[in-house]
């Protein structure tokens, strides 16, 4: 009695666990319904697709770069060719207007992170009654129309130092005035997310106010400055609007390319686009390896 109860336990549990092990294998066969399948890869589909969106624009002009077209404007394709890629400067003046907006660009850069960087520091660590007031400052180059900005400076420098004066400094005064918000912004937002206590223990273990600025503050805020100083380069190479107002006689790459469209439209500017994109995301690649080999050593 006692033999034929066991085997009747064993074949019950043997039964529940072949219909335990097929329960799993049901659900994982069930098909889902489109709205769910939606629903979990709306995300990734988005994504997808804004990447696109914005990527294309650069792959056709990495394209058309190759291009060797019929007439004045690399429009449509007609022939591989690297002509444009060997000679990049054969079209009148174009390296010479990059290498201006490159040089305003630097200046640019290093004049808006440097003063942008202290009056993030300032605004995040102190407080003053024009704090307030300051902030609004700040936020209206963000806000307010380029068109505005460039005309507001074309008149304080016609009535200051006159038309014939305005040239490259004016250029870097207009870009260091827009690009300083958009550093502002930037480090004070990686100063928001650092934690004050890092500092505070070096105080304690007797670290000065300079030693605890030079080896806890300063490489914690490292990134958000540098991120700032890329941002402002790129929006000043990348500017039309306030230096048309500001440029007097000198010609940047975006004057010259916006002059060359209503002549003619060279394979060289596609050629000085992709080395632009290149670079650029040669120089992204190269900072997240450096930081994945540095997160690796930790």
């Amino acid at each position: 009695m006692s033999a034929l109860t066991t085997s009747t336990a064993a074949a019950n549990r043997s039964t529940t666990a072949t219909s335990s092990s097929k329960a799993p294998a049901a659900r994982a066969t069930r098909r889902r319904s489109p709205l769910e399948w939606t629903r979990a890869h709306v995300l990734a589909t988005t994504s997808v697709l804004i990447f696109v969106f914005l990527l294309a624009p650069n792959v056709v002009m990495l394209v058309m770069s190759f291009n060797s077209p019929i007439g004045k404007y690399n429009y449509i394709w007609h022939q591989f060719s690297t002509d444009a890629w060997r000679h990049p400067c054969s079209v009148g003046d174009i390296c010479q207007h990059m290498g201006l907006s490159l040089e305003i660009g630097v200046v640019a850069m290093i004049g808006s992170t440097v003063l942008g960087t202290m009056a993030a520091f300032a605004m995040s660590r102190h407080r003053f009654r024009a704090r307030p007031a300051v902030n609004v400052l700040l936020f209206l180059p963000m806000a307010a129309p380029e068109i505005i900005m460039g005309a507001t400076l074309l008149t304080l420098f016609f009535s200051t130092i006159g038309s014939g004066s305005m040239g490259f400094w004016t250029i870097v005064i207009g870009h260091i005035m827009f690009c300083l918000s958009y550093v502002v912004v930037t480090v004070k937002s990686r100063l928001a997310g650092m934690d004050p206590t890092l500092e505070k223990a070096a105080q304690d273990l007797y670290a000065t106010p300079r030693q605890t600025f030079m080896k806890v503050t300063l490489p914690l805020v490292a990134p958000g400055i540098m991120a700032a100083a890329l941002l402002s380069f790129a929006l000043s190479v990348d500017d039309y609007i306030v230096t048309k107002y500001t440029a007097g006689d000198q010609i940047t790459f975006p004057l010259y390319v916006y002059g060359a469209v209503q002549r003619s439209v060279p394979t060289q500017i596609d050629v000085i686009g992709s080395m632009m994109m290149l670079v650029t995301m040669t120089g992204i690649a190269g900072m997240l390896v450096v930081g994945r080999l540095r997160a690796r050593r930790r």
